[in-house]
This record gives structure tokens, sequence and C-alpha cells, in this order.
């Protein structure tokens, strides 16, 4: 299977160090971000990967390649255009067709625990997407039926809700928070054209969900942490401690 790491972001709520270094190489531990990532993917039996690039596109590109190890890495290569999510996905289209009619997707500023081989096993066939998701405390939540099924989306402080079924009420579903982890079928690409160069991959599943299966998956007691800005450094720090990485 490949994965697709998404490592092409400006890492403007990291700044000032992204001032100088891509947030894929903001360390951790002693490692940078994307090393972390790629060692959690390589465990699960993961040794070919996508990494999109734009800022500071060369310092990530010299780093795979002085950090070589046992891995394939080829570059989807956004310098032109920071295509977001859904534009990434679909830029990166004739690298990731081609493996096991499905690919992972791993933000590289996601660190946890998550069992990876886990979560690929339990997705089912008809998924288009798979999403890894939790309970953690946040503004904006995924809203999922009873049978773990994408409905809608909702903004808890304004109380935006946005479903393609139309008005919803938020509160007859479950509210899951995005790890920026999924799983998703090469049947997704052929859905994805049209939309244009750069679009968000959350947005697209928003506007499909009533005819495309995308099903959530909650992990047991997931430790997570979102890497995105200078407050949650010394969490992450800690969990990489605890995590022994």
């Amino acid at each position: 299977m490949k994965a697709m790491i998404f490592a092409a972001g400006l890492g403007t709520r990291l700044k000032p160090i992204t001032d100088r270094l891509p947030k894929a190489l903001v360390p951790i531990c002693g490692r940078p971000l994307i090393e972390h990532v790629f060692s959690r993917l390589e465990q699960a039996g993961i040794h070919d990967f996508v990494v999109n690039v734009h800022h500071r596109a060369d310092q990530i590109e010299a780093w795979v390649r002085e950090h070589p190890d046992d891995r394939t890495v080829v570059f989807s290569d956004e310098r032109d255009l920071l295509r977001e999510t859904g534009g990434g996905i679909l830029h990166a289209r004739p690298l990731l067709e081609g493996g096991e009619g499905r690919f992972l997707v791993h933000n590289v500023d996601i660190i946890s625990d998550l069992d990876l081989k886990a979560f690929v096993a339990a997705a089912r066939p008809d998924a288009l997407a798979t999403l890894v998701v939790s309970e953690r405390k946040t503004r904006r939540y995924l809203l999922f039926d009873g049978d773990s099924r994408l409905v809608g989306w909702t903004n808890v402080e304004t109380g935006e809700v946005r479903s393609p079924y139309g008005p919803i009420d938020p509160e007859k579903y479950r509210k899951l928070a995005f790890s920026g982890i999924h799983l998703i079928s090469e049947k997704i690409f052929p859905l994805l054209e049209g939309r244009g160069e750069k679009f968000s991959i959350i947005d697209f599943y928003l506007s499909v969900a009533d005819r495309c299966p995308i099903y959530g998956y909650v992990p047991e007691r997931l430790q997570m942490i979102d890497v995105g800005k200078i407050e949650t450094l010394d969490q992450a720090e800690t969990l990489c401690q605890a995590l022994g990485v």
C-alpha cells in the first residue's frame, strides 16, 4: 500500500520556527515531524510514500535524500500552487494509483499511538474513505449516524451545520473530530475531477456523503497531538517521550 504525507503547508501557526524550517522538519524529541510519520507508517508495513511539497520544498527533499533508509519516496511538487488537501490528492493521482486500490493519507503534523494495521484492517470494503476520528474537544466536528457513516459537519461555536442531506439536527448525530489520517479508495479520483486545482478534501467528503459511503473509525484510547501551533510543541514532546519514540 502507498501512503501520502501532507507536508506542503505553510506552517503559519508555528512561526517563527517555520520562517527557517518547513513544518515537516520541525524537531520533536530530536527528530523531525516527517521522520516520526515515516516511522509510524513503516511499523505498519508501508514503505512506499508520496510527499507533497510547497513551502521550503528544497529542504524537505534534501532531508529525504540524506536519510534514505528502507523506503521509496516520490514528491508531488506543489511549488507553483498550494492546492489544499483535496487538490493535493488529485494532483498526486499519477503517483498514488496502481497500488492496492486504496492509499493512506497522513498529515505530517500528527503524532499519535494509532494502531495503523488495525485501522486498515477495520476499513469496510465498500468505503470510498475511512476517517480516523475521536471525541477530543474542538470547535468543528464531523457528524456520523449509528452506522458510523458521515452525514454532515458542524461548528459548535457558530452553530453552522452542513450536510448533503439538507437541514439536519446535529444533536441527533455523533460528533467526532477528524485526526488528519484517512484511508481512501482509488475510486475517488474520477469524483475529484472537475473541482478545480485547489479545494478541501473535507468539503469534497461532505458533498458526496449522501451517495458515497464515507465512514468514521474511532480507535480506543487514542493518544494524539496535532503539532499545528507553538503551544502544542511541549505537549508533543511529552507524548513522544511517553510513547518512547
